[in-house]
């Protein structure tokens, strides 16, 4: 595992070739390698994050029971349903061969609880914090759609036009 001063030499190595690529048109030696890294560093953190975000729908279901819109029927049992698809999903992430159909079952999950972050704005003495935190709550769930969606694809950018170039 890399310590957090060898992540960042990482990241900027590698946007650091990419930016080469950019300019010169083909990949740089190292870039399919560092950009494969920070996939595998990404895709790990975004399990992670889905399994400790399903675990807590089972630690504390008050808060998620409280931000369910209330058209919705069977608060407890969607509350605990969308944690176990939760750890599921991120457990699969880390499983190669399901990682894909993981990460657009992760895109699938984020769109359905979209509601419950669209009542919390709504609603917003449920959660004490300022306006502009419940605001920037909904963008953020998009960031995370994105995040998964990096990992439906099964190589990078970079190692495709590689190829093509090897052809």
């Amino acid at each position: 595992m890399l310590n957090y001063p060898s992540r960042l030499q990482l990241l900027g190595t590698t946007l650091f070739n990419l930016k080469l690529e950019k300019q010169v048109g083909k990949p740089h030696p190292q870039a399919r390698t560092q950009m494969s890294q920070v996939k595998s560093i990404s895709k790990f953190l975004l399990a992670i994050f889905m399994i400790v975000a399903g675990t807590m729908h089972f630690a504390n279901p008050a808060f998620f029971l409280k931000i369910m819109p209330p058209y919705l029927p069977f608060h407890e049992e969607l509350v605990l349903v969308s944690g176990v698809f939760e750890i599921l999903l991120g457990a699969l992430l880390l499983i190669p061969k399901y990682s894909r159909l993981a990460a657009w079952g992760i895109i699938a999950l984020l769109i359905a609880v979209f509601p419950a972050n669209i009542y919390l704005y709504q609603n917003q003495e449920i959660l004490p914090a300022s306006p502009t935190i419940h605001l920037l709550r909904l963008p953020l769930q998009g960031v995370f759609v994105l995040w998964a969606f990096w990992h439906t694809r099964s190589r990078t950018y970079a190692s495709k036009v590689t190829d093509q170039d090897d052809s």
